[in-house]
């Protein structure tokens, strides 16, 4: 005969086996669920402005505030083990920062804006988004773990539609040369992290694999940075000045 010790140390590992068992089948499972993510991706506008982009920056430097569209559908990504999404927005460009022998260099990438997109059973984050057509919770939800978030969503609308109309940045861009005008072949890129209960984190894919598809859509159009904020108005007055100064000093 066992001693008890011995025998609860056997249900224990019975269980755990188990426990194991099940959560790698549901781990496994998720890739029957189809999926078919699209969005729709904008420029809205871009400036270039010159000063601290950060309360800690030790010295002025060029950084960009872009604005942007977003449409998206990303609700076929929620499935019985989707706990939450990690939504962003990335800007690729050339580096002002190489050096032209250095042709093969990658470009740089920054984060514009981020956000999470919970299921209903997920607690609340600040971070997470919501729907603009329901209304905010209040500062008391905040403060206390949400049991449904069902208030960030509008009634028939479930979690993985964004609408984000002349958005504004979260998160300026910078360059470590400190600058960023008059550099252009620049993309925005929607991506997301899909965070499971249990599992592997799943990043966005561009190309069909099983019964997934891949994004369609999300990448906006090429576009360059502008000039700094009030340089082409400085350049204007500058040549008006020295056209007047001429006009004086000729003949009648």
């Amino acid at each position: 005969m066992h001693s008890t010790f011995v025998r609860i140390q056997n249900v224990f590992g019975l269980f755990t086996s188990v426990a194991f068992a099940v959560a790698a089948a549901i781990a496994f499972s998720v890739v029957l669920s189809p999926q078919s993510p699209k969005a729709k991706l904008e420029l809205r506008n871009v400036q270039v402005v010159k000063g601290r982009p950060h309360y800690y920056s030790t010295k002025r430097e060029e950084y960009a505030n872009v604005r942007f569209d977003l449409d998206a559908d990303l609700s076929t990504l929620f499935n019985w083990n989707t706990k939450q999404i990690f939504l962003y927005i990335t800007a690729s460009y050339p580096s002002p920062s190489s050096t032209s022998d250095t042709t093969t260099a990658p470009d740089s990438e920054a984060i514009i804006w981020d956000a999470i997109i919970p299921s209903l059973s997920a607690p609340w984050h600040q971070n997470t988004y919501i729907h603009p057509t329901s209304k905010p919770p209040t500062s008391q939800k905040k403060r206390t773990a949400l049991k449904s978030l069902s208030s960030a969503f509008p009634a028939g609308t479930q979690p993985g539609i964004v609408r984000l109309k002349d958005q504004k940045p979260k998160y300026q861009i910078t360059d470590t040369c400190g600058k960023i005008a008059e550099v252009g072949n620049a993309t925005l890129t929607l991506k997301w992290n899909v965070q499971p209960w249990v599992g592997a984190l799943v990043w966005s894919n561009k190309v069909k694999v099983g019964r997934w598809e891949g994004l369609k859509g999300g990448v906006s159009k090429t576009f360059g940075f502008p000039m700094v904020k009030g340089t082409e108005v400085k350049k204007e007055d500058v040549g008006t000045a020295v056209g007047g100064e001429r006009n004086r000093g000729s003949p009648a």
